[in-house]
């Protein structure tokens, strides 16, 4: 009977080691979990809320996105990818536009019309651009010659969008990832949305 009520006791007692080691783990593991959120924010994935009217109708504001921060790191932006980057007259500002003119490559945009010229083809070739509605376009006359770390970025909406027409090329360095998923709205959850692929 004795033994019974020790060992009883000994098992609620409220500070012994065994609540100790618990708490240790329990701060272990949340310091684990704060570290891979810090990583996975930062480093891997961010989420992105769409503002405006520049990227109708491939994106509408409240959009929500999450940012892919990893691809770029292996490998190099592709027109028609949709990216997220710090805008270089402002970078505590994030802009989402879309590329279309690479590294090397000029842009030579009139009548409506998209043309890029580069080694491959030194007479240029037209930008087919099935995202854009027609009521979404704009007159303009542009030619830029992209350095060595520079894209052409625009909005899908070509009236409303403030992009490389007007502020100039964007450095490879400012832009923080592709758009990889859409969360909201529900109706329009997707991976790699918005993206275009073009033959040339």
């Amino acid at each position: 009977m004795s033994n019974d009520h020790v060992s009883e006791g000994r098992m609620h007692e409220p500070w012994g080691e065994g609540s100790s080691n618990d708490y240790r783990s329990l701060v272990i593991y949340s310091a684990i979990a704060l570290a891979l959120a810090f990583t996975i924010r930062f480093y891997v994935a961010a989420p992105y809320l769409v503002q405006g009217t520049s990227m109708d109708p491939t994106f509408h504001s409240t959009d929500y996105l999450i940012i892919d921060r990893v691809s770029y790191r292996f490998g190099d932006p592709q027109r028609g990818d949709v990216v997220v980057f710090r805008f270089p007259q402002d970078p505590s500002r994030s802009f989402i536009k879309r590329v279309i003119g690479l590294p090397g490559e000029t842009v030579s945009i009139k009548d409506q019309k998209v043309t890029v010229i580069n080694d491959a083809h030194p007479d240029g070739f037209t930008i087919d651009e099935p995202y854009i509605a027609t009521e979404n376009l704009r007159e303009s006359d542009t030619r830029v010659t992209l350095g060595k770390d520079e894209f052409f970025v625009m909005g899908d909406n070509r009236k409303a969008s403030a992009d490389s027409r007007t502020w100039g090329t964007l450095p490879r360095n400012n832009i923080t990832g592709r758009a990889l998923l859409r969360l909201y709205p529900f109706t329009s959850i997707g991976v790699n949305p918005g993206d275009a692929t073009f033959d040339k």
